[in-house]
């Protein structure tokens, strides 16, 4: 391997799906503020909307994520159209 071209801060991060709570420990690199104790020991937290455990492509289930009622917004705007 080349020396010098790898990133100095890769680190065990804990990625949180924010929509399922799940959680999982993994080498990053991303910057976060927010840390978080998972099982015993203090890691840096990585908050995602979704990931492999809610995406409707690994699960094989649809799941509706209305963020601030978007949905309701467009149903509403193109209701009319609907029928």
């Amino acid at each position: 391997m080349k020396k010098g071209i790898h990133p100095e801060n890769y680190r065990l991060v804990v990625f949180k799906d924010m929509s399922n709570d799940e959680m999982f420990v993994c080498k990053s690199t991303a910057e976060t503020k927010d840390t978080i104790k998972y099982e015993g020991q203090e890691y840096p937290l990585v908050k995602m909307e979704i990931s492999s455990t809610s995406h409707p492509f690994y699960t094989g289930k649809v799941k509706l994520v209305d963020t601030a009622g978007r949905v309701d917004k467009f149903m509403n705007k193109y209701k009319k159209f609907a029928k």
